[in-house]
């Protein structure tokens, strides 16, 4: 089929050589291209819009021919999510706690640790009946053991295939979201599952954590001088073994045990001595656990980052190790086998993902614990190789050395648990208190009741998909219409018919209405025609409206659309016409006033004027059934288009008559305006002979008059003032000048006002007040102290001579008159020099003033600061900086108004913008005040700098993160100072730290370091580590 252009050229072709009052049925049924040829699946491969008898590509593809059943749904089989025969129950990852499941599953195969915590009295009994049935209320765990109790319980005789441990580690207080050191949460854990424990009186379960876990070493210390030795005892639950350097597992453990030589500042206090001496310190394994943690270090502090980084090291281990060399005595049994080996993927100490591998103790085979799946492994043998492929190569990677029968290597084992060999394998199975049975029963219940409430939903999904699958092979076969009765249904709809995935709503026909309620003929192109039979099945079994039939077609819109596309034609005609016509030259003075911006633009003011009288066709995109249209935003922007670009309405002055610009018109014939008037018939009309408005004429007058006026006040204020407008022979305070006790005080707001009115008379407004208010308090105090005003506070004033007073007394009105008496107080040989203001200062509003600035500065939010990076210890100068020269973009008027001899403030030469000063109060004067702060200490950025959004209360942390982003550089890489001090708290806020707004801190960046797999390391500054801080596992 032809693309949908050429279909719409060829729909209206016949509208060029028939009138609008000639139009026929015929002419209307090619509008809506009722006859035109349908496609044939197979030869089209997509749905032709411009086409409404193209029922091809709408979705119809899915439903002919047979389907699977299981299209018809999308429920998975509810069978998926039960427990397989002779496995084991995995975890639920609560977004980042694969950690807490992989020591849950290494604990639950501990049979005596299960046993043991199963004997541990429950308030279960409590929520029980005398006939044991549970009441009504779900059972909640209240204790750390009652919540190991009913998790163990599950993972054992649940038909699940996992279950969620979020009551768990929400008793914990853990963050679900943040991934935390395993190895910190396995000892933190121990320590409180054996703190809880040691209350209970059964000593089997009061004892088991150390029973299972716990083993002594001792401290052998021996002076060098006198030979004396010490032996200290100490428990431990863990060996937590280097791997620096190692490659296999007993080199790690003769590390762990080595002699340690204590000299130095490190010299051991010799009780016999009784003096520091150095000595040798030996350590040795007194008893070992049934339960043998050893944690592998991989996760090790990095002094140059100042963050964890992870050792990707390969590290040989034995299934069976035997300990015996490393004991303080000989002789007993001390072979162990290997029952799990824990897993971390990944590079990075912050990011990765936590498995393990366990070894049922009952049938002797090894299973994969990855959270919900569960993998046992073939032949009883421990499989690591797939695991070590799973890691992100790093840059210098090793390859994997091998390993013999019985031996493994691992580069992401962090922690191997042995079993004492010597104990006897129990075959018993640990069973499940009746208790807690009950519960796992209930919770059993509840999941056959979710398998078959599934099953169900299935069922029903086939079903309905059986039933819309007759319906679409009956329904799509009778959809075209042919020769007989026809109706129209949006194709929108139609889709939403032939998608399985959505309910099918009823019919919505308004949205393709005219304003006649009938058929626009420019949604034809997003409509269908179907058969009359087919609309009626969809009508009683849908519902929805209006039904639009072979009546619907709108001969209105038709006849409009013609004359429209005919007027279109002539325009093309008539603009060459024009054109000629405005090239020649007119004859005489007679013809017609036409705006020239008009005159460029009427084609398109034409074009647009006909769309808009052709229905707003260009809103034949709009949504249908059920979708809102929304008509009233895209009229208002006509609207305000149309009051801009109305014709010849350029020319019109305010009071709607003539304007007195020649400039903005020209002069056209009387051919021309009156093809002009053909398509604006309402536009102003203006002879040549029309007079230019009087009233402009008359303003006009008046602003020469005034420019005049104002030309000549200029001049005579600055003969009068000269050196104040050319900023000379200026007094200073700190050097008070010898030929004058007294100096007069204006704000540098009045003077700067001033210099501009001067500068240019015609376009700024004459200063009439001298405004002194501005700079007092509401008291009348002044809001200076003499020491302010020679220092921060000298770029709010002006120092004005005697002389100078007395001329600006007669140029201006002088609201407040503000002046300093130098006064000497003493005898001749020992005078003292003292300053006198009036009106005096107010200490009261001067304190509160300098409250509110420094409350200010502290209290800012979205401010600018301007990081400096600093290279080679040498900061860009401002003078050197080519951004500091004026920008091509500042206006003419900023460009004139720039002092001759330079100004020490880099943006002295800035307008103010013409803003009104405001005067009398306080807060006024305040906001005065700070507007010239901000003008005068405004920072130009230079190059080398990059400015940064930031607000006091954010900390120094986070503005480094801003600065990472900025400059690239890490934050443990910056080292940041303002104004000589070294920024370095990074909990403190800006605020606190003296950033204020405009501020300029300079950035000197470490060598970052080679590793670039360790950016994740970096990255975790943007999150603090908090470790388990806040949580259960610390008494919180």
């Amino acid at each position: 089929m032809a693309p949908r252009l050429q279909l719409e050229k060829a729909a209206w072709r016949w509208a060029e050589t028939v009138r609008p009052e000639e139009v026929s049925q015929e002419h209307i049924e090619a509008a809506y291209r009722i006859w035109l040829e349908p496609c044939i699946r197979g030869v089209c491969r997509r749905n032709c819009k411009g086409n409404p008898n193209c029922l091809v590509g709408i979705g119809e593809h899915i439903w002919l021919g047979e389907i699977d059943e299981n299209t018809f749904h999308n429920i998975d089989d509810p069978n998926c999510e039960r427990r397989k025969k002779n496995s084991f129950v995995g975890l639920t990852n609560l977004g980042a706690t694969c950690y807490v499941n992989t020591f849950l599953q290494v604990w639950f195969l501990n049979l005596e640790l299960r046993q043991a915590l199963y004997l541990c009295p429950s308030t279960c009994s409590d929520h029980m009946r005398g006939d044991g049935v549970h009441e009504e209320k779900d059972y909640e765990p209240q204790t750390i053991c009652e919540h190991l109790q009913y998790l163990f319980a599950l993972l054992q005789n649940s038909n699940r295939r996992y279950i969620d441990p979020s009551g768990f580690v929400k008793a914990l207080g853990l963050d679900t979201g943040q991934q935390q050191d395993a190895q910190e949460f396995s000892k933190l854990f121990m320590s409180l599952l054996e703190d809880t424990l040691s209350k209970q009186k059964n000593p089997h379960v009061k004892n088991i954590v150390q029973q299972q876990f716990c083993g002594e070493y001792a401290y052998l210390t021996a002076c060098n001088q006198c030979g004396r030795q010490s032996r200290l005892i100490a428990k431990f639950y863990e060996l937590e073994l280097s791997i620096q350097g190692h490659k296999q597992l007993t080199d790690c453990i003769s590390e762990f045990l080595k002699e340690e030589k204590l000299e130095g500042d490190n010299r051991y206090y010799c009780e016999n001595c009784q003096s520091k001496q150095n000595a040798t310190r030996t350590m040795q394994l007194v008893t070992l656990p049934c339960t043998l943690n050893l944690q592998l270090m991989r996760f090790v502090f990095d002094r140059q980052t100042g963050h964890k980084k992870k050792l990707n090291t390969y590290i040989g281990f034995s299934e069976i190790l035997d300990m015996e060399p490393y004991m303080e005595q000989k002789g007993g049994s001390y072979v162990y086998e290997l029952s799990a080996v824990l897993i971390h993927r990944g590079v990075s100490a912050y990011s990765g993902h936590y498995i393990a591998h366990v070894k049922d103790p009952q049938s002797g085979e090894w299973y994969k614990f990855n959270d919900e799946d569960i993998e046992k492994m073939e032949g009883k043998k421990l499989q690591l190789g797939i695991e070590e492929d799973l890691a992100e190569p790093s840059k210098s990677q090793t390859r994997r050395p091998k390993c013999g029968k019985g031996t493994h290597c691992s580069r992401n084992a962090y922690m191997l648990v042995y079993r004492l060999q010597s104990q006897e394998k129990s075959n018993t199975t640990v069973e499940v208190p009746a208790f807690l049975q009950e519960l796992v029963d209930r919770d059993n219940s509840k999941f056959e009741e979710w398998c078959v409430e599934m099953a169900e939903m299935r069922k029903q999904s086939v079903d309905k998909g059986k039933a819309k699958h007759e319906e679409v092979k009956e329904l799509y076969q009778r959809l075209p219409a042919g020769a007989e009765p026809y109706e129209f249904v949006s194709l929108e709809w139609l889709q939403k018919w032939l998608d399985e995935s959505t309910p099918t709503k009823p019919i919505d026909n308004h949205a393709c209405l005219c304003s006649h309620d009938k058929l626009h003929p420019d949604k034809i192109s997003i409509m269908k025609r179907i058969s009359e039979y087919a609309a009626d099945i969809f009508y009683s079994r849908y519902g929805g409206g209006p039904r639009l039939t072979v009546k619907a077609l709108c001969k209105e819109c038709v006849v409009e659309r013609c004359r429209v596309l005919r007027l279109k034609n002539q325009l093309n005609e008539d603009y060459k016409m024009v054109n000629n016509l405005l090239k020649a030259t007119g004859k005489g003075n007679d013809g017609f006033w036409v705006g020239k911006s008009s005159l460029r633009s009427w084609r398109q003011l034409a074009l647009e004027q006909l769309d808009e009288q052709d229905g707003d066709a260009d809103q034949s995109n709009g949504k249908m059934n059920g979708s809102t249209f929304n008509k009233d935003e895209p009229k208002e922007e006509r609207k305000e288009e149309e009051e801009e670009l109305n014709f010849n309405e350029d020319i019109l002055c305010p009071h709607g008559e003539l304007c007195i610009s020649e400039n903005e018109r020209r002069l056209v014939s009387k051919e021309a305006w009156s093809k002009l008037q053909q398509y604006f018939p309402k536009a102003p009309e203006f002879p040549s002979y029309r007079e230019c408005c009087s009233q402009c004429k008359i303003l006009e007058r008046e602003g020469e008059e005034n420019e005049a006026l104002h030309k000549m006040i200029a001049n005579e204020q600055k003969s009068s003032l000269t050196n104040l407008f050319q900023d000379k022979n200026r007094p200073c305070l700190s050097n008070w000048p010898e030929d004058t006790d007294v100096l007069y005080i204006v704000s540098q707001f009045f003077v700067e006002e001033w210099r501009k009115f001067v500068r240019k008379p015609t376009r700024c407004s004459p200063v009439s007040s001298v405004g002194n208010s501005a700079l007092l308090c509401p008291h009348g105090g002044l809001m200076f102290t003499f020491a302010s005003m020679t220092k921060e506070d000298s770029k709010l004033i002006a120092l004005i001579w005697p002389s100078e007073w007395q001329m600006i007394q007669k140029l201006f009105v002088v609201d407040h008159i503000i002046k300093i008496t130098r006064i000497e107080v003493g005898d001749v040989n020992a005078s003292e020099t003292q300053y006198i203001l009036e009106p005096k200062l107010c200490p009261d509003c001067r304190e509160g003033l300098l409250c509110q600035q420094q409350r200010d500065l502290r209290e800012y939010t979205q401010a600018t600061i301007y990081v400096h990076k600093v290279v080679d210890n040498k900061k860009v100068m401002k003078d050197s900086a080519p951004e500091l020269n004026v920008s091509s973009s500042e206006t003419e008027e900023d460009k004139e108004e720039a002092k001759p001899d330079g100004e020490k403030d880099p943006d002295f030469n800035q307008s103010n913008g013409g803003t009104k000063r405001q005067k009398i109060s306080h807060q006024n004067y305040i906001a005065y005040q700070k507007q010239v702060i901000r003008r005068s200490m405004r920072h130009r950025k230079v190059r080398g700098e990059k400015a940064l959004l930031v607000s006091a209360n954010q900390t120094l942390k986070e503005l480094k993160i801003q600065i990472m982003h900025a400059f690239s550089v890490a934050p443990f890489d910056q080292n940041l100072s303002i104004d000589g001090k070294i920024l370095s708290d990074d909990c403190a806020t800006l605020g606190n730290l003296g950033v204020i707004p405009e501020s300029v801190i300079l950035l000197k960046a470490d060598e970052p370091i080679a590793d670039y797999a360790a950016m994740d390391d970096v990255m975790q500054v943007c999150m603090p580590e908090e470790g388990f801080k806040g949580t259960g596992l610390l008494g919180h």
